[in-house]
């Protein structure tokens, strides 16, 4: 899918631009009571999925202006969603430290994993080929595990590794696309990079001077990029673990990130 629309997550709404337009946002997508958390794309390009703290995940189509159905998480407030390479199911992490699997073709919770109870999931991320699970938290750990599939769909998960990344909160874990490091963001202002094969510490990115909200893998893995409270964006080199540009301009905090490198 050629790469057309940029959405964005708001409270309590979803606005969809056209990346390729100097004007205004195209589309606002109503329907969630607080703020959105998550949001990302079907890779058809035709469905979007979003998440928030009013407890809900929602599949939307973009080709009427109106969701699909809602996925209801009690009333727990919902940090993070991502979509598993199947196409088929969505994982959900929530501010009690529960993860879940929806199956959107059922509408319906198959899987419940609770890693550390009371302990809010920060972020997720899935493998590329959808073989593996990482969910970080707000006490600084990671967990990762093995996803054992039957028909393409998740039947359940084996545990890998526990790793205590950080003293402080993850509020990002992301997978390269090799397949071969983990990288986690942190409120104590570093990202760290750990291989993914035996979960040790391969660098420590260090230079931002505030929390690190985000990060994101070019399409390589030969380069990170990173946002932070400091006001700044942050591209680093995946060999060196070095700094390589700095991006200045907002005069906020920067909290999500991406890179179009396709």
């Amino acid at each position: 899918m050629k790469a057309r629309h940029l959405a964005a997550a708001c409270n309590p709404y979803i606005r969809l631009f056209d990346i390729n337009s100097h004007h205004g946002h195209v589309r606002t997508f109503v329907g969630h009571t607080s703020n959105v958390m998550a949001v990302g794309f079907h890779a058809d390009g035709n469905s979007m999925y979003s998440g928030s703290e009013d407890g809900t995940v929602r599949i939307w189509d973009l080709r009427y202006n109106q969701f699909f159905f809602q996925l209801k998480s009690i009333v727990t407030p919902i940090n993070t969603v991502v979509l598993h390479p199947n196409q088929i199911e969505l994982i959900s992490g929530d501010q009690d430290g529960i993860i879940r699997v929806w199956d959107t073709r059922m509408n319906s919770c198959t899987i419940e994993l609770v890693p550390e109870p009371d302990t809010a999931i920060r972020s997720l991320s899935v493998m590329r080929d959808g073989s593996m699970l990482a969910a970080a938290n707000d006490g600084g750990t990671c967990y990762i595990w093995n996803i054992v599939r039957e028909s393409q769909v998740i039947t359940k998960f084996e545990p890998i590794h526990k790793l205590q990344a950080h003293n402080r909160h993850i509020l990002k874990c992301v997978l390269s696309p090799d397949n071969k490091y983990l990288a986690t963001a942190s409120s104590d202002k570093t990202v760290k990079i750990w291989n993914v094969d035996s979960f040790t510490l391969d660098k420590v990115l260090t230079g931002h001077q505030r929390w690190v909200w985000d990060c994101a893998f070019s399409v390589d893995a030969k380069f990170i990029l990173t946002a932070s409270s400091d006001m700044t964006a942050r591209l680093w080199s995946m060999e060196e673990g070095n700094e390589l540009r700095v991006y200045r301009g907002h005069n906020k905090a920067i909290v999500c990130c991406a890179l179009n490198d396709v």
